[in-house]
């Protein structure tokens, strides 16, 4: 007996939609199942009286993205839509704000590092820029296992490491791993190569839904291996297929299905909390910076601020403003399960210091809650990787930024290569398209 479908691929986000159009390349006829009601994931958009809000990732960057670059260009997107987000990010120390975090300019100014922790920095890029620091492989790099935590201290850590990994990844930095920060640091460069989509986040996801076929609003809820592929339950309808793509979080993957390698197993994600702050009027805050990294020991509760117009100026109405707020992890948990007008008021209260007159300005908020945010590469993750990519392909296959434990859509993208690679190698036969 046949099957209902030759590829069910689960989750439209980055992942999810990337690899449906690599396969679809190869000859397969592809169907995604999506739980929300939209596409695009941690990825997705939101657009509001003029505003168009980033409910997850906020940019991209010139370099370290070559498998999202490839796909841009595929999908005719033109790189004036992907521009250059041409201001600072900036570290809060001493009350006050310091420019260039994560450009060579920090050097010179300290970006708020104290003199000693900027030669610690240079020396541990320096030794690492001469090692292999590969992203594809985040449990060779030189460092091991060894956490942030562990192997950078001090200042450098409390300044600069804590607040990125911590605060922006929401990673616990005595158990995440430094070798892949520092590969994913590395193959990124500075943050004043750091860029946007004009149009939002989600560009790319509603360019790749325009030529998939999507079914958003299905809620997946189990995935079996049978001897002739892979039996799925979409909502309450089982459907068979001859291969499954599980392209959501990999606690979600193992959730669904029983038989999920180890590793998926191990992954670990941690939640985390936005809110998009909808104002009447820009906010004359933070210098001329894009964003503001809080380290933790300056503020557990509140780990950044993005000023968005300063990503780019059509991300909000003429004269308008819109700040991001980004919560610390330390508060993540007690929050996740308050209301968003719970949310909204803890955040914009403890924002307030740094971006003077925000309550006065808000207009409303769009609160961002991600039960699942970015994955984080433990020591446990890092054990049992090699066995989980060398194993054979099989009817149900993985996609999704934790494949490679990086923090950011590219490690989404390249995934869905990496998987669209296996299965070609399988053998697979093509089908007629329906």
């Amino acid at each position: 007996m046949s099957a209902d479908l030759d590829v069910a691929v689960v989750g439209a986000g980055i992942a999810g939609l990337a690899v449906a159009k690599r396969l679809r390349a190869q000859g397969r006829n592809v169907h995604v199942f999506e739980a929300a009601d939209h596409v695009g994931g941690r990825m997705a958009s939101v657009r509001q009286d003029g505003y168009v809000a980033d409910t997850g990732a906020e940019m991209i960057g010139t370099t370290g993205y070559p498998a999202t670059w490839r796909l841009v260009e595929e999908l005719g997107i033109a790189r004036a839509d992907v521009p250059l987000i041409d201001a600072p990010l900036a570290m809060w120390r001493d009350g006050r704000a310091h420019p260039h975090v994560g450009d060579p300019r920090g050097f010179l100014t300290g970006a708020g590092l104290r003199p000693s922790a900027r030669w610690r920095l240079v020396r541990l890029l320096a030794n690492a820029g001469r090692r292999d620091y590969s992203t594809d492989h985040p449990e060779a790099t030189p460092l091991g296992d060894r956490a942030v935590a562990d192997v950078i201290g001090g200042d450098l850590h409390d300044y600069l490491f804590q607040p990125l990994s911590g605060g922006f990844y929401g990673w616990d930095t005595t158990r995440a791993a430094a070798g892949p920060l520092l590969a994913h640091m590395l193959a990124v460069g500075a943050t004043k190569t750091f860029r946007t989509y004009r149009d939002g986040m989600d560009t790319v996801a509603r360019a790749l839904a325009e030529h998939t076929d999507v079914s958003t609003g299905v809620t997946v809820r189990e995935v079996v291996t049978t001897g002739s592929g892979a039996r799925l339950v979409a909502d309450s309808t089982p459907l068979t297929a001859r291969t499954v793509v599980l392209a959501v979080p990999a606690p979600v993957a193992a959730e669904l299905h029983a038989d999920a390698p180890e590793y998926v197993r191990r992954v670990e994600f941690r939640s985390m909390i936005k809110v998009c702050c909808l104002l009447d009027r820009p906010l004359d805050a933070i210098g001329a910076a894009f964003g503001l990294a809080i380290p933790a020991v300056e503020n557990p509760i509140l780990a950044g601020v993005v000023l968005d117009e300063r990503k780019h100026p059509s991300r909000v109405p003429d004269g308008r403003g819109m700040a991001t707020l980004v919560a610390g992890q330390e508060v993540v948990t007690d929050l996740v399960g308050e209301s968003d007008d719970e949310i909204a008021r803890t955040l914009v209260a403890q924002a307030e210091p740094y971006l003077p007159g925000l309550a006065h300005a808000l207009r409303g908020t769009v609160v961002a809650r991600h039960r699942h945010g970015l994955p984080m590469p433990t020591a446990e993750a890092l054990a049992v990787r090699k066995d989980f990519v060398d194993r054979p392909p099989a009817a149900v296959e993985y996609a999704g930024d934790w494949y490679a434990l990086r923090p950011c859509s590219e490690s989404a993208v390249r995934s869905a290569e990496v998987v669209a690679e296996r299965l070609a190698d399988a053998g697979v036969p093509a089908v007629a398209r329906g």
